[in-house]
């Protein structure tokens, strides 16, 4: 197979799943060729993107299990038609291997095998915010191939799992019956970022106690045009994940038709704030190899400088 990424492109693009993989495999490990790809990837147009994040266990790889058989069966995403769907599963980093376990998608098995699906696992990389930064350039990779629509399944990591907001068009935070206090430490952060809030495993005990404490967290809050919709729904059986596409539709309408260019623009803020953030980061880890830092080390130790005018020294000097 050819490791052009222009030809890749081409490829992926009239429905070659190796070189999609190969793709997305590149992006992962960074690199002149990462460059190369992102590029031309940046071009294209890019797809509507559904990120689902939660708490662990709240079975949002099963939701997105059932969204992908709804998404398929009914071939629209609100006013965007559907051919493709694109799924990244954001799972944690092997202790070992820096790679993905892979544990999401084994509850997609039922779609691993349609040529309309393609489901893709990302590893965290020990990013706190839930989201490997390859996320965001992997998803531009399957809109420059055609996919309209891709859902981003995040690592359930609490508070911190907020990057998901600057990745996607509709946020779904799913809790379960009986959170409470849970939704009360999280409401800061992980709950604030939802345009759509779901209460999966409705068939359990705490469902009216939760729905409560949502509608007072939002009924708290600073008001949003629209309000963020709570639906019901047991993934386990496919209840209520009708409701919940529709929900996700509404959102999607009413994104593209009010407003949609000031929310490219804080995507791409965010876009460039990540890179920002990893390049300044590099520097940094090569400024440590200098012998200039090693200076600036011996003379922070023997307490003849302090850390600002140390860093302000080695930034100056590089």
């Amino acid at each position: 197979m050819t490791r052009d990424p222009a030809e890749l492109l081409s490829e992926a693009s009239g429905g070659s799943r190796a070189a999609l993989a190969r793709l997305i495999t590149y992006v992962e490990s960074g690199g002149p060729t990462q460059r190369e790809v992102v590029a031309r990837a940046y071009r294209a147009a890019p797809p509507y993107v559904v990120g689902l994040t939660g708490p662990p266990g709240a079975g949002k790889s099963t939701l997105t299990d059932q969204l992908i058989a709804i998404a398929l069966e009914r071939g629209s995403l609100g006013t965007t038609a559907l051919g493709e769907v694109g799924v990244l599963c954001v799972d944690p980093s092997s202790p070992f291997t820096g790679g993905a376990i892979l544990g999401d998608r084994v509850r997609m098995q039922d779609h691993a095998t349609d040529d309309r699906v393609y489901i893709r696992s990302l590893a965290t990389r020990g990013h706190l915010g839930g989201l490997s930064l390859a996320v965001p350039d992997a998803v531009r990779v399957l809109g420059a191939v055609g996919f309209p629509v891709v859902f981003i399944e995040t690592v359930g990591v609490g508070q911190m799992e907020v990057d998901i907001a600057s990745a996607a068009d509709t946020t779904v935070v799913v809790t379960n019956p009986g959170w409470g206090d849970a939704m009360q430490a999280n409401k800061a952060g992980l709950l604030e970022v939802a345009d759509i809030f779901v209460i999966n495993k409705a068939d359990r005990a705490g469902l009216a106690e939760t729905r409560r404490d949502l509608e007072q967290m939002l009924d708290l809050g600073v008001a949003r045009e629209p309000r963020p919709p709570i639906v019901e729904t047991v993934a386990s059986t496919g209840s209520g994940t009708a409701e919940l596409w529709d929900a996700i539709g509404a959102h999607h309408d009413h994104l593209l038709g009010d407003g949609v260019l000031a929310h490219r623009r804080r995507q791409a803020r965010a876009d460039l704030d990540r890179v920002l953030e990893v390049t300044v980061r590099a520097r940094v880890g090569a400024l440590a190899g200098m012998a200039a830092y090693d200076e600036q080390v011996a003379r922070l130790a023997a307490g003849e400088t302090d850390p600002y005018q140390a860093a302000e020294t080695l930034l100056a000097e590089s």
